[in-house]
């Protein structure tokens, strides 16, 4: 599989539907803008300062495209204003046949690192959830390319819907969100110098959507600790506490 393959097909599936969604009731374009204290990923505190985080998408019926990018606003991995990360995705999701309650996902995920000088790297991924009290769900992350390993995330959610309203289309939701990541070997070998299996990281985070229509505003707030000890020692830093806002529009 050319390293370029998931560029391309996002790209062409964003190129291609965009025409279409003046037409097509089923096409939704979506744009978002994230600013954070910290860049935290899977636990890792991987920018430990201001971000800006842009990202496009376009679905139609469950398939969607989307690109993601991680700007380092203060130079702290890379010069100012310099993106050191763009992603490209593509996801297919359902409600499982004859399951109303359980939805799945699937897709695939090119990393790239512009910048940095790290090789990119390329993700496949499986996910099942319920659509349950605390929305249980699991998802499976294999690196096929760089790190051969996998990462597995469970998480729980809960949502109290529109804790304030002011117009039918205008409200705020508050939004709880909880997970825990498992890493094989080959995975915290990879990023961490670790060879063995673990529990990784724990994260917790509360937002406040605020709805506008179709724009919200979500102020949130996080915080992750590095569970395994080896893993701990090897970031360097075992605890993050992080915060910011984004902002979104769908059309």
């Amino acid at each position: 599989m050319s390293r370029n393959w998931v560029q391309v097909c996002v790209a062409a599936m964003i190129l291609g539907a965009v025409p279409a969604a003046m037409a097509e009731d089923d096409v939704s374009i979506g744009v978002a803008a994230d600013f954070f204290s910290k860049y935290i990923w899977r636990g890792q505190n991987v920018v430990d300062d201001w971000v800006l985080q842009p990202s496009a998408s376009i679905g139609y019926k469950g398939l969607t495209a989307s690109i993601w990018g991680n700007v380092d606003m203060t130079g702290d991995l890379v010069d100012d204003w310099e993106f050191s990360e763009v992603d490209y995705a593509i996801d297919y999701s359902n409600t499982l046949p004859g399951q109303e309650t359980l939805g799945y996902s699937v897709g695939l995920i090119y990393y790239d690192f512009p910048n940095t000088g790290w090789d990119a790297t390329s993700e496949v991924y499986a996910g099942l959830s319920a659509d349950l009290p605390l929305s249980p769900a699991v998802k499976w992350f294999y690196d096929f390319d760089e790190a051969e390993g996998s990462y597995i995330q469970f998480s729980l959610g809960h949502t109290i819907e529109k804790v304030a309203s002011w117009t039918e289309e205008s409200y705020c939701d508050l939004v709880f969100g909880a997970s825990v990541g498992y890493a094989t070997d080959n995975y915290n070998d990879f990023y961490f110098g670790v060879d063995d299996g673990a529990l990784n990281d724990l994260t917790l985070s509360a937002g406040l959507p605020l709805c506008f229509g179709s724009l919200t505003i979500k102020p949130s707030i996080g915080y992750s600790v590095m569970i395994d000890d080896d893993v701990r020692a090897a970031t360097g830093e075992s605890d993050n506490f992080w915060g910011g806002v984004g902002l979104s529009y769908s059309f």
